[in-house]
């Protein structure tokens, strides 16, 4: 048998190359397909991993001040988180129930409110048309409430699973952390072990100066919107609070409904509580959210935006709550692999 010549030889290796190049892509665009259809259970997973987080760091203060055990430490950060969220359900549940369903029965009147203030100044015929598909909107809500019901149910399930996943990761992370490690080429073990560490910095000074400004902004929103005479002040508040948490977006979600309900007691009223929440908001601008990213990350403003925007696209309403450790886990470990490591730029972790 004649050998092959060079040009048979070359084209059997044309098609290896194309051969092997398809199935690579092919292997890669199955690995994305399952990416994204695990996309929610990924941000669960995150989402026990920053839960864990918290978890790890009250065990460590109460280790630091107490003479008890990691084991001890976590059981009791464990029980004081969830015991301070049951305890918020318990004593702040009815008044909550109460004051959302007086916002469910006074926006409408609200909405009627607005209304006719536009067609004062001359905007009605500008207004009307949304502000009426808004009425319907909201009213085509309130009537799914038994959806929204099996949906808060699964809600739930997938937090019991997230709280449980974070016990067990902040219980021993180290074991974690070294299984991961192991999955890392021996050349970047050291970069990539610092890159974890960083974001755990990160995401545990984020945690501390979030809850800060949480606390800040509900009691300043609650108290103003009382002195006002707004329905529901203490409902609001705690609304706005817990939206503070979602940057960017978060606090013109809340500052909607509180303007609805400010119209039905006037205009004017409703006018002092656009003021009261620019306020609000320029203090945690300006004086929070420095103080936030200064214990963690000092992420854009727009970089937070568009992260949002992208999480919330891609993962919905729980892309939308994780937006903020999310883009500060990505950030640090971009500018620590790439922007430090692989090109060599001097840069501040």
């Amino acid at each position: 048998m004649e050998p092959l010549n060079t040009d048979t030889q070359a084209r059997y290796w044309t098609l290896s190359r194309v051969a092997a190049a398809a199935v690579m892509v092919v292997a890669i665009v199955a690995v994305a397909l399952l990416l994204v259809r695990l996309s929610s259970f990924l941000m669960m997973v995150f989402g026990a991993v920053v839960l864990a987080v918290v978890f790890d760091a009250i065990a460590r203060a109460l280790c630091s001040v107490l003479p008890i055990g990691r084991g001890w430490s976590l059981g009791i950060a464990v029980v004081l988180l969830l015991g301070a969220f049951v305890g918020a359900l318990v004593l702040f549940g009815a008044q909550l129930t109460s004051e959302f369903d007086i916002i469910r029965q006074n926006l409408p009147g609200g909405i009627d409110q607005l209304q006719a203030f536009l067609q004062r100044m001359g905007l009605g015929d500008a207004a009307n048309g949304v502000l009426e598909h808004g009425k319907d909107s909201f009213s085509g809500l309130t009537s799914k409430i038994g959806t929204y019901m099996l949906a808060l149910g699964n809600g739930l399930t997938n937090l019991v699973l997230v709280i449980f996943a974070a016990v067990f990761l902040s219980a021993d992370p180290a074991v974690y952390r070294h299984g991961f490690l192991h999955l890392v080429p021996n050349k970047g073990l050291d970069v990539v072990n610092e890159a974890l560490g960083d974001v755990g910095k990160g995401l545990n000074g984020w945690m501390k100066g979030q809850v800060v400004s949480s606390i800040v902004v509900a009691s300043l929103t609650t108290a103003g919107l009382a002195a006002l005479g707004v329905p529901s002040a203490a409902g609001l508040g705690v609304i706005a609070g817990l939206l503070d948490v979602v940057p960017m977006i978060g606090p013109v979600i809340s500052g909607v409904p509180a303007v609805l309900l400010a119209f039905t007691q006037s205009p004017a009223t409703a006018l002092w509580t656009v003021v009261l929440f620019l306020v609000v908001q320029q203090l945690q601008g300006n004086f929070l959210q420095p103080m936030i990213q200064k214990q963690a990350v000092d992420v854009p403003p727009a970089v937070l935006l568009f992260t949002v925007v992208a999480a919330g696209t891609l993962f919905g309403f729980i892309g939308v709550l994780l937006a903020a450790p999310l883009t500060i886990a990505v950030f640090v470990v971009v500018k620590r692999i790439y922007v430090k490591t692989l090109l060599g730029k001097d840069v501040e972790i």
